[in-house]
């Protein structure tokens, strides 16, 4: 599967900014979903926020409606992930952080973000990429592909910031399953950030509190 060009909403949070925030979506959302943060969170320095659209595809789990999506998922009670998708998502937000540095951002000034599928490809791009990020935030997720995280895992980021969330009720991604994740993260020597929240599948204003916190200190 060949990495479609992604079109994207930008914003900036002021003139000529020198560090990126990269925020993918959830499936079924688009871009738009996460954007409004971009003016609730204050943050030391001008910032581009680039948030994705996933390209459409079937959906397995959901009867085959097309969809934005990462990748697929199948199974639906311990929802496998598709690897071929799940790499060419990679791809596509490897070129975006391309992009971003031909822009001047920095590998150090750029953090990957997403939101449950999105918050997958946030970790599996950003463990795999081969130049230090500033961070990582992974919300409402999991390590998608974890058996072969080991031997992928670039050294470029073994020591970056990664900040996981999940909600105590999620019905989508199972509590246990997001902190099987964290911990195995843990046994592979990342230094996670762990906040849990009393919440479904979604975000609440505690965690974006949370998540200001974390942006500002890991964009200082």
């Amino acid at each position: 599967m060949s990495a479609p060009a992604l079109e994207s909403i930008e914003i900036e949070t002021a003139p000529g900014p020198q560090a990126s925030i990269i925020w993918m979506h959830g499936l079924g959302a688009d871009g738009s979903d996460f954007a409004p943060l971009a003016g609730e969170i204050e943050l030391p320095v001008a910032v581009r926020y680039i948030f994705p659209h996933a390209p459409m595809m079937p959906v397995s789990i959901n009867g085959g409606y097309v969809m934005r999506a990462w990748y697929d998922i199948s199974d639906a009670a311990i929802r496998r992930e598709d690897e071929q998708g799940v790499r060419a998502s990679q791809q596509s937000v490897e070129a975006l952080l391309a992009r971003e540095k031909s822009r001047g951002s920095a590998a150090q000034r750029i953090v990957l973000a997403g939101f449950s599928q999105g918050g997958a490809i946030a970790l599996q791009t950003g463990l795999r990429h081969a130049e230090r990020l500033a961070g990582i935030m992974a919300l409402s997720t999991y390590v998608p592909l974890a058996d072969t995280l080991a031997p992928e895992a670039h050294p470029a980021n073994r020591e970056v910031p990664i900040f996981m969330a999940h909600g105590s009720a999620d019905p989508m991604i199972a509590f246990a399953r997001a902190q099987a994740s964290r911990e195995l993260l843990q046994q592979q020597g990342y230094a996670v950030e762990w906040h849990e929240y009393r919440m479904p599948h979604a975000v609440c204003p505690e965690e974006i509190a949370d998540i200001g916190v974390w942006l500002r200190r890991v964009l200082a």
